[in-house]
């Protein structure tokens, strides 16, 4: 087992485990982990100094869900704001014994709109799932929030999670949202609760159609390689959707409730939960599949081979923490850490910028 070097608000009240492949496997692929628990509201970075050792801090925002990495920036979706992150610390330096030190910079408040995925515009404004008015909005100086696209058969951005829109896919080429899942095609708030065994879709931002049925409460769509990929939560499978005959092809099972995908070379990282107890959560397929398999639920990152469907590295959490939901890929890192407001954190790392005029401003 790789020993675990952890760090954060307070003494861990969970337990991380992982493979002995896994910080290995961070290390040859160049990047570390963002990763998001709002049952306990911790944000995870992830890392591997060595192939032997991983690093491991984490941060306390309530209720936070999506994570995204652009440039030098981490951005996250909490209980009532979208956050922003700088990272201060220059390349090829070190603060602490870490690569990078990523410090709260920018906030906009939102509510309580149950933001779920973020992604970022080239121009670096975050777009995110406005899961409570079921539509993809962005922010705003001004206001809450402002809806920049919505299902097509929602005819108004309003309170009341009609279809439990979660999932965003942003375009590696352009830099702009491409598809999103959704639980449900229903404009009646709560209404995708009655059919989340099969009701769940996947839609065309740009075409504004759907272009897939027929799944359980699928999640974290993510475009890779020119494929299209999905997880089918429900049934606790990673596949891929093609858009134009809407069938989705199923790579392999994962033993959870399946949320959370980045995507590397010919790698997938599935985040998975324990299942709730909860009508709404209860009478998946995922039940059954786990029973006549005779596995037991995980909530881990699981690492997947995308040739064969097999589990090749894992990361579990463990203690309170129960449910995992976004995880992001941050390039180039061995051993990054967030500074949080919790126990004056913020108020003891001050970076000075280059100075400038007051013509300039």
């Amino acid at each position: 087992m790789a020993e675990i070097v952890s760090a954060g608000d307070s003494a861990p009240p969970y337990s991380v485990r992982a493979s002995d492949g896994f910080a290995a496997f961070l290390r040859e692929s160049g990047f570390a982990l963002a990763v998001t628990t709002y049952q306990i509201g911790k944000l995870f970075l992830i890392g591997a100094p060595t192939d032997q050792q991983l690093s491991v801090t984490e941060r306390t925002f309530e209720r936070c869900l999506g994570v995204a990495a652009a440039g030098s920036s981490l951005y996250l979706a909490g209980l009532n704001a979208i956050w922003r992150f700088e990272n201060v610390v220059p390349a090829g330096s070190e603060l602490e014994g870490h690569d990078a030190v990523y410090v709260p910079q920018a906030a906009w408040f939102t509510g309580d709109v149950f933001a779920h995925d973020v992604g970022v515009m080239p121009s670096g404004r975050p777009v995110f799932v406005n899961t409570s008015f079921s539509c993809l909005a962005t922010v705003d100086d001004a206001s809450s929030f402002r809806a920049v696209w919505r299902p097509p058969f929602i005819e108004r951005a309003a309170p009341g999670d009609a279809c439990h829109l979660n999932g965003l896919a942003m375009d590696p080429g352009t830099g702009r949202p491409a598809y999103m899942t959704a639980a449900g095609e229903t404009a009646e708030a709560r209404g995708w609760s009655a059919g989340r065994v099969g009701g769940g879709i996947v839609m065309d931002i740009a075409a504004n159609a759907v272009v897939c049925r027929g799944l359980s409460m699928p999640h974290s769509p993510r475009l890779h390689d020119g494929k299209l990929y999905v997880l089918n939560a429900g049934s606790g499978e990673l596949g891929i959707v093609d858009p134009a005959d809407g069938r989705f092809s199923a790579i392999g099972f994962v033993p959870g409730f399946a949320r959370g995908l980045a995507l590397s070379g010919e790698y997938a990282m599935i985040g998975l939960s324990l299942p709730r107890s909860s009508e709404v959560f209860s009478g998946l397929p995922i039940e059954d599949r786990l029973r006549a398999e005779g596995q037991e639920a995980q909530c881990a990152v699981m690492v997947m081979d995308l040739a064969t469907g097999a589990i090749v590295h894992w990361l579990r959490l463990g203690g309170i923490v129960r449910e995992l939901y976004d995880i992001a890929i941050v390039p180039g890192l061995k051993s990054p850490m967030l500074v949080g407001m919790a126990q004056g954190q913020i108020n003891r790392l001050i970076s000075v910028g280059a100075p400038v005029g007051l013509d300039r401003l």
